[in-house]
């Protein structure tokens, strides 16, 4: 395997174990098919790795591909038994709000637990426990291999040398990329808007004084549909996990007392603490969200429309005017959109798709602007959005001159993999493994079984 597709495969091995797709519903009957310390590896976890592979691959070197997948795996558990040894720290909370991330999909979907277990075999409480070790295990494993391979580091020759060593015919072609740049603008919902949703707000919150239950007017009128059917009832928190406005309103009650109206990112909202426990408390809410009329936005359209006009004709550059007028975080570097998943501002035609959905860049050149275009943010509130096409990579074969970037990370990730290990190779000779016989036999990179009694 040249070093390249190497990288790559490597890179995959590692990530499969952390995202496991173990919550769901398994055929297989199950058994332990590896020990490392005192951490089991199950066959159906083997096997709902196996199907990631076995989706792009098909069922070609199935039993080569188990091996790997199980290499894989043995080598994530080696770093969580390393971490526990070491004592290394995970919090409970970072990982239930990882986990909490994870179920809402579930929740969503399948909204009962008659119906979740139907479909995965678990209950809600079930699949939170499985996703809760599965979670901790992954955060812990990326903590250990992140101390062991943070002072890695690589040189431009050792970059030149690793892409020299792959084989001409075995570098990839990449797809087409582009780079672009934004300017969004927020409608200003207007101020007789928000006058007429702190008056309906304090009309309620004058009925709540007079003795209606907060809970009923909650469930009647709020807007905040993740808690409106619990009578606006959400949860402990502490502090920290609600916006500043929010949480310092809900930390100056007590108990039974309504808040004044407050204002959040949000809206406007009313609070009743029902309960503090220690540092934790527990209230319900009313929010109520101000409308952006037909009229705003329209505004809002015009006026952006009228600042990519001023761009085009030269009166401002791109980057000024984002600078100046965007309501997006992209407006400190100009507007520049930087891509999540690979750190880099490139995107390719599919990445541009998912992301920024109705952006199309099929027909733009270089530099060309788009007009206003319609679009949600994270809380699904109308803005508009202008786009420049920054600059167009064509397809081409990967090279050093061209893919820098993207060659320093797969020579920075192989020389990682490799610290990884060699530090494996070690540990093993001073771990307790266990391999079932069917997977002895296995082309593993380590020498796993060296260790059995």
């Amino acid at each position: 395997m040249n070093s390249f597709h190497r990288y790559f495969t490597l890179l995959l091995l590692f990530t499969l174990a952390g995202v496991s797709a173990s919550a769901q519903k398994e055929t297989v009957i199950d058994k332990v098919v590896a020990v490392v310390g005192q951490n089991i590896i199950k066959m159906s976890d083997v096997e709902q790795n196996y199907k990631q592979i076995r989706i792009k691959q098909g069922y070609a070197n199935a039993f080569e591909n188990r091996c790997n997948v199980l290499e894989s795996m043995l080598i994530t558990k080696l770093l969580v038994h390393k971490g526990m040894v070491d004592s290394v720290e995970v919090g409970d909370e970072e990982v239930e709000a990882e986990v909490q991330r994870r179920m809402k999909p579930y929740e969503q979907q399948y909204g009962s637990n008659e119906a979740v277990k139907q479909a995965t075999g678990y209950e809600f409480d079930q699949l939170h426990d499985i996703l809760f070790d599965l979670v901790h295990d992954g955060y812990l494993s990326m903590r250990v291999q992140y101390n062991l391979t943070e002072s890695v580091k690589i040189t431009p020759a050792e970059v030149a040398a690793y892409y020299n060593k792959i084989p001409a015919d075995s570098l990839p072609t990449l797809e087409d990329e582009y780079e672009l740049s934004e300017i969004v603008l927020k409608p200003e919902v207007s101020e007789a808007e928000r006058d007429k949703v702190k008056l309906e707000l304090a009309r309620l919150r004058e009925r709540i004084l007079a003795g209606e239950k907060f809970g009923m007017l909650a469930t009647l009128y709020s807007q905040d549909p993740a808690s409106s059917t619990k009578g606006g009832e959400l949860g402990f928190f502490s502090r920290g996990e609600m916006v500043a406005e929010f949480e310092a309103a809900a930390f100056a009650l007590k108990p039974g007392e309504v808040s004044p109206i407050i204002e959040t990112q949000y809206g406007f909202h009313i609070l009743q603490l029902i309960e503090r426990r220690g540092n934790t408390v527990n209230v319900r809410h009313i929010l109520m969200t101000p409308k952006v009329s037909a009229e705003d936005m329209l505004k809002a359209r015009i006026r952006l429309d009228s600042i990519a006009q001023q761009v085009r004709l030269g009166n401002i550059t791109f980057e000024e005017a984002a600078k100046t007028y965007s309501d997006a975080s992209s407006k400190t570097l100009g507007g520049v959109l930087n891509n999540p998943y690979t750190l880099s501002n490139r995107f390719s035609k599919e990445m541009i798709s998912e992301l920024y959905p109705g952006v199309g860049i099929a027909g733009m050149d270089e530099g060309d602007i788009s007009n206003a275009l319609a679009m949600k943010d994270d809380e699904n509130k109308d803005l508009f959005r202008v786009v420049k096409l920054t600059k167009h990579i064509p397809s081409h074969t990967a090279n050093l001159e061209m893919d820098y970037d993207k060659i320093y990370n797969a020579a920075l990730q192989e020389a990682k993999n490799n610290k990884v290990l060699d530090w494996a190779s070690k540990m093993i000779k001073n771990t307790y493994i266990y391999i079932a016989e069917e997977y002895r036999t296995c082309p593993f990179q380590l020498q796993w079984v060296q260790n059995e009694e």
